[in-house]
């Protein structure tokens, strides 16, 4: 650095200051200019700001959601914006592209230009249009955070293609110079790896047995897997009577390896060699197989508890494979099926957790939350965590690599027209920066920024050219960490030590085993959660309509872990074959309130004001939370010490909100017509401008706002019939109600029915079969899924069905000639039972 440093001997003081060589400065006059003519000035301002908040938005999402989790998923929102601001990125950069390009051209033909020492070439692109170039390469790169990875479909791939094959255009006609065309030509050829892995991706899964065809091959595999129980076991196999751990470990719900099962297929499915299922030895792993793994080895297992967690992912994996059936729109599952899957959930899973640790309910959630999650990231992960396993760690992050070097290596010697030794002498002779190093260059453009904004803005070229080389080196490292950490990486880990007795037999990988195993251990999992929406609490525009995006800035609790035992218990409590004789139907609360002599009166608040043949949940669901909430208020402020300790006043509230947030956001997921569902939310705000002057609804404290409703419904009750007022008023009333049974019977007691009510409300609109409600599931999947989402899974495993009408007329022929010209009308639902077939 002694020849940047000089002094000044026209100072009063001997101050060393910085100079920059001749070379230096010619360059970065180059670097400038684009800055300095005052027709590019414009564009080149405009390119810096929107790749600058760009780049700050990619280092932010990369850096913060890296440490929080090894989510192989976006958030919604933040695909949402970032799509949209990715489509207008291209035109508009290749815009500005063009016009860095024309401007130079335009200026060097109004005044002769000069070859800089830098080493730029007549006919060269300028160093603006370069940077801008750059830019566009390595936002295509890092364009891959918010691409899906589905397994069919080429619509993304093929719009990804085309832009890689527009930007090698821009690099190859454009740029002369071999060293540049070189640096610019390995951006380009990164840029079209990831297009052929994304199609390469496509491929594996739409042809594979293991992936794109598993569904339709799952279902022939359980078909044949449950005939072949019936033969062993015997038809009226009594399940009681059997150990609940054998159960776990003779099931034969696969895991992984069932893709070479398949002979050949049929008209109705597969041709499977069940023969293997069999085979201790083989490679096909099923439940039963993970079940029966040595607890005990502790050069493999860091902890029991491990152990058994690891188990249960592979239980999820196997649950996944049966569920995706349902959004395949393949055949509905089987009696047999619903009664096995039942038992192996209500009785081998969870009297065998009971009988550890005591969290049954706990570990079945969290198989299902599993299962759930498999599912949002099999159709919505921007991270290749469905084709993960060993192999596939080896072929794509460390072969893939090795190829593209050697891609790189031809692509360095064709710019030099074969002249390797030239080719790569060139590389540092033509970019000035790296040959002379970024951090001279920083230097100089910080002395003559405090006196130059074109400096300055080059800068921040700079900075946001190397934060974007940062960011997208991050991207790689993180998602091979993604990948590792993954569970399905996990799974088929587990799987393949079990499958390969060389890896069993081998220190070494015992050994990578046993650190992977360690390392995810020390990661957070994540717990179930839900949304929490309140009416009275959220000050929200009466005048506006709520749209779902809006829900994604709600505030989220955790499920109490006594709201998952009450739902084990009550789905326990109505099955029929471990029940009475006096089994009664699951209703929408109504025989939670039977039960108890106190609040027998208030079915009413069960009951809505439509004329369907069936209540509507919506109405029900408000009713609720509105008289929830007022017991909340009330006693918030009365005796808050008393309702904290209560379990169940955390149940409710909690299970109130979310249903509430439900209505108002996701209507799709409720048994209810959408349209019904968004009539009530406004029938409901019309109500709330009924009762509360603007002022006093934005304005008075929430304790002055429910009192003002239980004067507003004790104003209203004049008339006896419910029917005749609103879910505001009704709500009010039945608050009224809550609020004196707790004051006369005990805080707790008044809690407990109403967390009752809503456990078997939200156990009720849990299942179905419905193909909008399955749809409505599906959508959801890109958020993560939401708590309503696991309930219907469990419900969709053990076999809870709605009851249907059992006075419904049969079709008639014109009917059934009409079915494909118009929908049927859905069956009327009046309760939810588990069905046994």
């Amino acid at each position: 650095m002694a020849h940047l440093v000089g002094f000044n001997n026209n100072l009063t003081t001997n101050s060393p200051i910085i100079l920059c060589p001749p070379a230096i400065d010619s360059y970065i006059q180059n670097l400038t200019s684009s800055y300095t003519e005052k027709s590019n000035e414009a564009s080149m301002v405009s390119a810096s700001v929107i790749m600058f908040v760009l780049a700050g938005l990619f280092f932010n999402l990369n850096l913060f959601s890296g440490i929080s989790d090894v989510s192989a998923t976006l958030d919604p929102k933040v695909r949402l914006f970032l799509s949209s601001a990715l489509s207008l990125l291209l035109p508009v950069m290749s815009y500005l592209f063009s016009e860095a390009k024309n401007s130079a051209a335009a200026s060097s033909s109004s005044s002769p230009a000069t070859s800089s020492s830098a080493g730029a070439a007549a006919g060269e692109l300028p160093l603006g249009a370069m940077i801008i170039l750059a830019w566009m390469l390595l936002v295509e790169l890092l364009r891959k955070k918010v691409d899906e990875i589905r397994m069919r479909g080429y619509s993304g791939s093929i719009q990804r293609a085309g832009r890689v094959v527009w930007l090698g255009s821009l690099v190859f006609f454009n740029i002369k110079t071999a060293g540049r065309k070189a640096v610019f030509g390995i951006l380009w050829i990164l840029c079209a790896t990831r297009v052929v892995q994304r199609i390469a991706y496509t491929e594996i899964g739409k042809y594979s047995y293991a992936h794109g065809k598993n569904a339709r091959l799952i279902t022939s595999y359980m078909a044949k897997i449950l005939k072949q129980e019936d033969v062993i076991h015997g038809a009226d196999h009594d399940v009681e009577q059997e150990n609940v751990q054998d159960l776990l470990r003779r099931c034969k719900y696969t895991v992984m390896g069932e893709e070479e099962l398949v002979q050949e297929p049929t008209a109705d499915g597969y041709k499977l060699n069940m023969a293997s299922t069999i085979d201790a030895n083989s490679s096909i792993i099923t439940v039963g197989k993970v079940w029966n793994l040595d607890e005990n080895d502790c050069s493999l297992f860091t902890s029991s508890d491990q152990v058994q967690r690891l188990k249960r992912l592979c239980l999820s994996f196997a649950l996944f494979k049966l569920l995706r059936r349902k959004f395949e729109h393949l055949p509905a599952v089987t009696a047999e099926e619903e009664n096995d899957c039942r038992d192996l959930m209500l009785k081998g899973l969870l009297l065998q957790s009971s009988s550890n640790n005591g969290g049954a309910a706990e570990e079945l959630f969290q198989v299902v939350n599993d299962e759930v999650i498999f599912l949002s990231e099999y159709y919505h992960s921007v991270v290749p965590v469905v084709l993960a396993s060993p192999f596939f760690l080896l072929v794509n992050y460390f072969l893939v690599l090795m190829v593209v070097a050697a891609l790189c290596v031809m692509a360095i010697i064709l710019c030099g027209n074969g002249d390797a030794i030239y080719a790569f002498r060139s590389i540092g002779a033509d970019n000035y920066t790296l040959h002379t190093g970024i951090g001279k260059v920083a230097i100089c453009l910080i002395i003559k920024a405090r006196n130059s904004p074109e400096a300055f803005f080059s800068i921040v070229d700079i900075s946001i050219t190397m934060l974007l080389f940062v960011v997208y080196f991050y991207e790689e490292i993180w998602e091979f960490f993604v990948v590792v950490l993954s569970n399905w990486f996990m799974v088929s880990l587990v799987c393949s030590y079990m499958a390969k007795p060389q890896w069993r037999d081998s220190p070494w990988v015992r050994y990578a085993v046993h650190r992977i195993i360690w390392l995810r251990s020390k990661l957070n999992h994540g717990s179930l959660s839900f949304r929490q929406f309140s009416v009275l609490s959220l000050r929200w525009p009466l005048g506006l309509q709520l749209f779902s995006p809006l829900s994604l800035v709600l505030k989220k609790e955790l499920v109490p872990r006594n709201l998952k035992q009450s739902i084990v218990d009550c789905l326990l409590e109505h099955d029929r074959r471990a029940g009475t004789a006096y089994y009664t139907p699951l209703t929408n609360g109504k025989s939670a309130l039977q039960s108890n002599y106190l609040f027998q009166k208030l079915s009413w608040a069960c009951q809505s004001q439509g004329s369907g043949i069936r209540d509507s949940v919506s109405e029900v669901f408000l009713t609720w939370h509105i008289a929830t909430s007022i017991l909340e208020v009330e006693y918030s402020r009365r005796n808050k010490q008393m309702q904290e300790a209560s379990s169940w006043s955390s149940t409710a509230i909690r299970l109130s909100k979310y249903c509430a947030y439900l209505v108002a956001f996701h209507p799709e997921l409720l048994p209810d017509n959408p349209e019904k569902a968004e009539r009530v939310v406004e029938d409901m705000k019309a109500e709330l401008s009924e009762i509360f002057w603007w002022w006093e609804y934005y304005l008075c404290s929430q304790f002055a706002r429910v009192n003002k409703i239980i004067r507003a419904s004790a104003a209203g009750h004049q008339q006896s019939d419910h029917r005749q007022n609103g879910v505001v008023r009704n709500g009010g009333r039945l608050g009224s109600l809550l609020v004196d049974v707790a004051r006369n019977h005990g805080l707790e007691t008044a809690w407990k029915a109403v967390a009752d009510v809503w456990t078997e409300l939200i156990v009720f609109v849990a299942p179905s079969g419905e193909e909008e409600r399955v749809k409505g599931h599906g959508d959801v999947l890109v958020q993560g899924g939401e708590f309503i989402t696991v309930l219907w899974a469990l419900a969709t495993h053990v076999g809870v069905s709605r009851e249907a009408d059992k006075n419904k007329p049969a079709k008639t022929l014109e009917d059934l000639m009409g079915e494909s010209m118009r929908a049927p009308p859905p069956p009327p639902v009046d309760a939810v039972e588990i069905s046994m077939m």
